[in-house]
């Protein structure tokens, strides 16, 4: 089975080949740190930490780096309206960028770099993009000259002419900027000191960069002149990747990234988000309502990543029950599991990739062949088809909240105990894969609970209450046993018992 991706630079499906066998270099462009995270941070983020979790699953090493844009103009509008300044406005927004992120289960990149504490790199590129004629200094600020580069254009599909021919009736040709560039088209790699804003030295004066140029210096100083995949979402596209492209490629003379990748956007109720809406919603306001936060990955996971998805009541509602079945069936053996004789540690369910979880599984520990995992892989090396490889886990979900149903009430299972043990690991592996975790309720031992003789003996008393057709006695001890988490269930042959 190959994988197979989008990409949108050649605009089709390729198979997957990394520079370095086994190996993943990966770049995200992550957030402008001057506010809360939103619902679209939410869908890049998750899409992306999914794709990373895989890969891994499938056998790559992956080297997965995320940046930081902690200068910007909006995070220094913010400074000046709260009298703070900008390195305090990002240290904030990025300790809560962490915490949203860890709320919905994304693990952290190998590497967050700041474009603040990039400098050198900048610079060096800058000077470098100088050197071979694509950059041009103009009274403080560098520009770069996109005629230059005849490429400019592939990754999005814009032809130069066009933009020009756009453009019309847009420029204002009394713009101080306007005035400095020798194009209307070329954009700012570096912008003198403005009064008041954070500055640094340069061969060009004090200043600082443009937002174009952080990434392609970020993703050169991390991960090198090549990566494989480069991903973000579609509104990236251009300018943002596009001029990426221009930068570093004019130095180095090699592509910057093997494949584009890009996830869709998020409306609200079938609008684009906005404050001015009224609709703009954060993280941490949608996860302090009450959210459940794998309900979140579940709407993100179950629409194709490249299309536009909706954040509705009903569909959070309706993937809050989606996670209710998969819970049931990831929490399958540490609910049953004594009563099938397994043994099981405590815990939290569900050990990120590679790792081994309290039940020691590990990832290629699972009997092979393994029919389901590779349905499971069959689905997703197509493009990263998530909501394909969703279908797996909700078939083994269901299979086991069934047999769980049958044990109850019959004290048996259709499905032969092995199996079935096979069956949950595998639903919690590949859950793991896909960042889906149930947490194991935390229970305070009772130390004068009842033994299994008085519980009989209860149930005794229970029974002749009922024979003697005394109902109300038979419900009050049924309530009590039911209020020391000891749940009973009548057939036919008797009643049988079993601690919640």
């Amino acid at each position: 089975m190959t994988l197979t991706l989008y990409n949108t630079l050649t605009r089709r499906l390729e198979p997957f080949e990394t520079v370095e066998p086994g190996k993943v270099k990966m770049y995200y462009c992550g957030v402008t740190v001057y506010d809360y995270c939103h619902l679209g941070h939410a869908r890049a983020c998750i899409v992306w930490d999914v794709v990373r979790r895989y890969l891994q699953f499938i056998g790559y090493e992956v080297r997965y780096v995320q940046n930081f844009t902690d200068i910007d103009d909006k995070i220094l509008k913010r400074a000046c309206l709260e009298h703070s300044s900008m390195e305090a406005v990002a240290d904030r927004f990025i300790k809560a960028y962490f915490e949203d992120m860890a709320r919905l289960n994304i693990k952290e990149a190998d590497e967050y770099p700041r474009a603040t504490h990039t400098m050198n790199g900048i610079q060096r590129l800058i000077h470098e993009l100088e050197n071979k004629g694509f950059a041009y200094p103009s009274q403080g600020d560098v520009y770069y000259a996109i005629k230059q580069f005849s490429e400019y254009g592939k990754l999005s599909g814009r032809k130069l002419e066009d933009l020009q021919a756009g453009a019309s009736g847009r420029v204002d040709t009394e713009d101080a900027e306007y005035q400095r560039k020798r194009d209307k088209d070329d954009f700012a790699l570096w912008k003198a000191a403005k009064p008041g804003e954070p500055a640094w030295d340069s061969p060009w004066g004090k200043g600082r960069p443009g937002w174009h140029i952080e990434c392609s210096a970020m993703v050169r100083d991390r991960l090198g002149d090549t990566i494989d995949i480069h991903a973000g979402g579609e509104d990236l596209v251009f300018p943002h990747h596009e001029n990426e492209i221009a930068q570093s490629e004019a130095v180095t003379g090699k592509p910057l990234a093997r494949y584009w990748m890009h996830n869709g956007m998020v409306k609200v109720d079938g609008e684009k988000m906005s404050k001015s809406l009224g609709n703009f919603t954060t993280i941490r306001d949608l996860l302090d309502r009450g959210v459940d936060p794998m309900a979140v990955r579940l709407l993100v996971l179950q629409a194709q990543y490249r299309t536009p998805i909706d954040f509705t009541n009903e569909a959070i509602a309706d993937k809050t029950n989606a996670w209710h079945t998969l819970k049931e069936g990831l929490l399958f053996g540490y609910q049953h599991g004594k009563q099938l004789g397994w043994e099981l540690g405590t815990g939290e369910l569900g050990a990120p990739s590679g790792d081994k979880g309290q039940w020691g599984l590990g990832t290629g520990e699972i009997s092979v062949p393994n029919a389901y995992i590779e349905r499971f892989q069959e689905a997703v090396n197509e493009n990263f088809n998530f909501p394909g490889g969703l279908t797996v886990l909700f078939e083994l979900a269901k299979q086991l909240e069934r047999e769980g149903n049958i044990l109850v009430h019959q004290g048996k299972t259709e499905t032969p105990v092995d199996e079935l043990k096979i069956q949950w690991q595998t639903l919690v592996t590949l859950a793991g894969v896909l960042g889906l975790e149930a947490k194991i309720e935390a229970q305070t031992p009772v130390n004068d609970g009842l033994s299994d003789a008085e519980i009989e003996d209860l149930i005794q008393q229970r029974q002749a209450a009922r024979k003697a057709r005394n109902f109300a006695e038979g419900d009050r001890i049924r309530n009590e046993l039911q209020a020391q988490g000891i749940t009973l269930i009548d057939n036919p042959n008797g009643t049988r018992w079993h601690r919640n």
